[in-house]
């Protein structure tokens, strides 16, 4: 692409993104057949990216054989290991050229070493539609001046840029938004909320759960008067627990929390590939208070992050319980495996699943939502799509084994969630199956105590019981596998901060092996 067609491409597409209206761009999928285009894409990316026909070679395949989606699926999964780490930046890159993208950031993954990725202007513009649909269906920002707070880490990780980026393109479309980047400075965020919020209806906060939480409970401490600011949060990069939701809703003055959050399902690879919406977080409401139901469905005794997602932007396939997703980007990506377990539901079914068990949530959200005036006018009720579901549990290997029982961090987060401990914790932990010079073993939890909150053995017992109670009401396989005497986990308290399992600007990671 010469400077002439990479400068009218640009104008195209953002010409595109401007004019064509959210309805319309999220109701394509009715028309167009999400295998038909994938198969288009595939197609696609074989002319025009050389590690990928390189990839199809070294596995015997004829490209030309691939013409249905059975065809499709057959096609070996991409993989880290497998196509990223195996080719150069330029040979993953469209037309094998780095420069037919204009931004390169970098994640550093789960090894610690920094994978850099390639994009342009378009596959932001892309994504930038997840940003609108939240904004628009749940924060009503298309008609409420809206400060956004970029709390994500700015520089060449990817979360912080491309959030702003994303942002940027929705003020231009006409949103009444207003972007502000202070990045994960704590102090910088306080301050730019103190004199700037009460300039708008809403203030939206958008970063990490844990560290959304940290701001929040820190400006409490600070005299921060959260309710006359009505925050909203975007988060990404962690599933969390709906009772979470409520304590975090509780302490910023939320009325409706269906309304008030989303969380974004999104990774380095490829963007965002779906989001929480008012009906997906209902769905999930529901769930929290009917884990029988929750296992019924999703097959397991923790709750998943819950989402939909637009099929035409992201495909979205199964394969031994594990997610594969389709799309476009500045590297290009078909069958790709980011080690995510999960699966896919359609709207329809999802509904009729729900039916089975007496709840409406259509209904439900509706009726709920007439708590908000604005809401009420509207013939519809905004944030009900028929969008399908895909629900995401994480990486398998964040769980620790006991007697056999997965343990998942979610359940253990649910336990220090709870009126009476939630006020003496921050809510990180770290999870553990420590083995005894008599060799057995026992489940540990180590838990970081909020600021200024000092240990005792009376705050020890209550969270102690607090985490087996939760761990007991949740998590069927705990209950039934683990004998009695081994139930009740071993738990440590550290003060806020901990040098050895809390050290401050370090990503967190809630399970030691």
């Amino acid at each position: 692409m010469n400077p002439e067609e990479r400068r009218q491409y640009a104008i195209q597409t953002f010409s595109h993104f401007l004019h064509t209206p959210l309805d319309t761009k999220l109701q394509q999928h009715l028309h167009t057949e999400p295998a038909t285009a994938t198969l288009e894409l595939f197609h696609h990316v074989v002319a025009t990216v050389p590690a990928y026909k390189n990839f199809l070679t070294e596995n015997g395949i004829n490209s030309a054989s691939i013409q249905t989606l059975t065809d499709f699926q057959t096609l070996p999964p991409l993989t880290k290991e497998n196509y990223l780490q195996r080719f150069s930046l330029a040979e993953l890159s469209r037309n094998g050229e780095i420069h037919s993208s204009d931004f390169i950031a970098a994640s550093s993954g789960s090894t610690g070493k920094p994978t850099f990725w390639c994009r342009f202007f378009s596959d932001e513009l892309e994504i930038a539609t997840r940003f609108e649909q939240v904004f628009h269906d749940s924060f009503f920002a298309d008609t409420k001046p809206t400060l956004a707070v970029i709390c994500f880490t700015l520089g060449t990780w990817v979360g912080g840029m491309f959030t702003s980026n994303c942002c940027r393109y929705l003020a231009s479309k006409g949103y009444p938004i207003t972007i502000v980047t202070p990045g994960n400075n704590k102090d910088e965020i306080l301050r730019v909320i103190s004199e700037l919020g009460t300039n708008f209806e809403q203030v939206v906060l958008l970063g990490y759960p844990p560290f959304l939480k940290d701001v929040i409970d820190t400006g409490i401490a600070r005299g921060v008067p959260w309710q006359q600011y009505n925050i909203k949060f975007v988060t990404a990069g962690e599933v969390f627990s709906e009772e979470w939701r409520s304590l975090v809703a509780e302490r910023i003055g939320s009325q409706n929390p269906c309304y008030d959050f989303a969380s974004l399902y999104g990774t380095a690879d490829a963007g965002v590939l779906g989001n929480e919406t008012p009906l997906s977080i209902c769905i999930r409401r529901f769930f929290a208070e009917n884990p029988e139901a929750a296992k019924a469905l999703f097959g397991e005794s923790r709750l998943p992050t819950l989402v939909q997602y637009d099929p035409l932007s992201r495909f979205f396939e199964v394969k031994d319980g594990i997610l594969l997703f389709s799309g476009n980007n500045g590297i290009p990506l078909i069958r790709y495996n980011i080690l995510d377990n999960g699966g896919i539901i359609t709207y329809a079914a999802m509904l009729e699943f729900l039916a089975e068990w007496e709840f409406n949530p259509v209904a439900s959200l509706s009726s709920s939502s007439k708590k908000n005036l604005e809401i009420a006018k509207e013939e519809t009720c905004r944030g009900i799509r028929n969008l399908p579901f895909v629900y995401v549990f994480g990486r398998s290997n964040f769980t620790v084994s006991y007697f056999g029982a997965n343990i998942y961090p979610e359940n253990i987060s649910v336990g220090l969630e709870q009126s009476g401990i939630k006020e003496w914790v921050t809510g990180k932990f770290v999870l553990q199956v420590i083995e005894n010079s008599d060799k057995n073993r026992f489940l540990t939890v180590t838990v970081e105590l909020a600021p200024g909150v000092e240990a005792s053995e009376e705050k020890r017992q209550e969270i102690t019981t607090s985490i087996l109670v939760q761990l007991k009401r949740l998590n069927s396989e705990f209950t039934n596998y683990v004998p009695e005497e081994y139930q009740t986990p071993q738990v440590t308290l550290k003060l806020h901060g901990d040098s050895e399992y809390f050290p401050v600007g370090v990503k967190h990671r809630y399970t030691r092996k």
